[in-house]
């Protein structure tokens, strides 16, 4: 009897155990699931977040100013984009409380292609729609490709210490066909077509691949000159100092024609255009397109050859 009695009483607590710690696995079940919904929410909510980027001021009321940001480099895949900066456009030219558009710069410059872009678009709008002016506005740089741009405005803001200019074009190299000569490097390459290594580091520079380049900057600099002349016409000083390559600051720039008064974003808003109301247009790029060009940027730049790599990366207006 008393055997029979310990075994029930083992089977009771074994019981006991089992229901227990089965209620323990459901409840750890339960609180696993209610982790990872919560965390799928999270995620989901930061993803609607992220891809969503900025929406233009579509549902803007009223009339006011229009301002478009350009604050860093000009490239397509960089923060000044054609692309984006023609859908800002469009947006705030859409809009029928537009008094006046403000570009406000704040770039060193960048891709020649993306600035013509750009100032093609602003120069095609305002033929369209003279009754809404365009101001630029410089914040603490707008040099090189960003001046470019600037000009196609009717009339260029700066700040006293503001840096204008660079008039110029560049095309940046390093040559190493020295180094690998003396680490004793034997330098393997095979191409179609007698001038295509032309850009290859670790070759010589072939005197006529360098008077083939010149030409190349001297061109693009002379359009550059061009579209400067046409946006500031009679504005500009006769001075050769111009076109050089020199920048200067704000106050001197307004003394050599390259820009027209003083102001910030807010004057112009409230004293030359007479709106201060000021709703934001910028288009900005979205988290997952900004994840999706740098991976692609990423993979790309490992089958890039020398020569597009160098375009792609050294040139620029400046």
């Amino acid at each position: 009897m008393a055997d029979q009695k310990k075994n029930n009483d083992d089977q009771k607590v074994m019981s006991k155990f089992a229901e227990a710690a089965f209620i323990e696995q459901r409840r750890s079940r339960r609180w696993g699931i209610f982790f990872k919904s919560l965390t799928f929410i999270y995620l989901f909510i930061l993803l609607i977040i992220f891809t969503r980027g900025s929406a233009p001021s579509d549902d803007a009321t009223g009339e006011f100013t229009a301002l478009i940001n350009m604050n860093g480099i000009i490239s397509d895949q960089m923060e000044i984009n054609a692309r984006d900066v023609k859908s800002s456009l469009k947006n705030a030219y859409a809009n029928p409380g537009t008094k006046a558009i403000i570009l406000s710069i704040n770039s060193p410059g960048g891709s020649p292609v993306q600035s013509g872009m750009i100032n093609d678009e602003i120069r095609r709008y305002r033929g369209l729609r003279p009754d809404i002016p365009v101001y630029a506005v410089v914040e603490d740089i707008c040099a090189s490709g960003a001046y470019y741009i600037a000009v196609a405005s009717d009339e260029i803001f700066v700040d006293k210490a503001s840096i204008i200019g660079s008039i110029g074009v560049r095309l940046d190299q390093f040559g190493f066909d020295r180094a690998i000569a003396n680490l004793d490097i034997d330098r393997r390459l095979i191409t179609a077509g007698k001038d295509k290594a032309m850009l290859d580091p670790f070759l010589p520079l072939n005197p006529k691949h360098q008077e083939h380049l010149e030409q190349l900057l001297a061109e693009v600099h002379q359009q550059f000159i061009g579209v400067v002349k046409q946006g500031r016409g009679d504005k500009l000083s006769s001075s050769e100092d111009v076109f050089s390559g020199l920048f200067w600051n704000g106050e001197r720039a307004i003394t050599l024609g390259l820009a027209d008064r003083m102001g910030n974003v807010d004057f112009v808003a409230k004293e030359v255009v007479g709106f201060e109301n000021i709703v934001d247009f910028t288009t900005y790029e979205s988290f997952a397109d900004r994840f999706a060009k740098q991976l692609g940027a990423g993979i790309g730049m490992a089958f890039e050859n020398t020569l597009i790599k160098t375009l792609n990366n050294n040139y620029y207006l400046n």
